[in-house]
């Protein structure tokens, strides 16, 4: 995909109709700033490069899909406030959603996302 900037766009998962309002942190702040501070997020927000996170200072829920280089979802776990996430060392982009969004889009391990920004 080239070099990554701060952004928005849409987030296309197979099988499902509509796209998914997707924000982009590339950036050192865009990355380090993440959803903090926040009280939720409409559609999805991409950090990268990222291969972990954690939910420290955070005021809900999050699901969160590590991501390969080719946007193939790796894992995808549910994490409450005040966690710290694993590791993933086949991740390079982590995607984060409100708790059960990820559910409701079919993401799951293998499933291959597509980006427009």
């Amino acid at each position: 995909m080239g070099k990554w900037r701060d952004g928005r766009g849409t987030l296309g998962v197979p099988g499902r109709d509509g796209a998914i309002p997707l924000e982009v942190a590339a950036s050192y702040g865009a990355r380090r700033r993440g959803l903090l501070g926040r009280d939720g997020v409409e559609g999805a927000l991409l950090i990268t490069p990222c291969n972990g996170v954690h939910t420290f200072r955070m005021r809900f829920a999050i699901d969160v899909a590590y991501l390969d280089r080719r946007l193939n979802v790796v894992a995808v776990k549910t994490m409450r406030p005040g966690r710290m996430g694993r590791i993933s060392l086949r991740a390079r982009h982590v995607l984060e959603a409100e708790a059960g969004a990820m559910a409701r889009w079919g993401l799951a391990p293998g499933v291959r996302l597509t980006l427009s920004v």
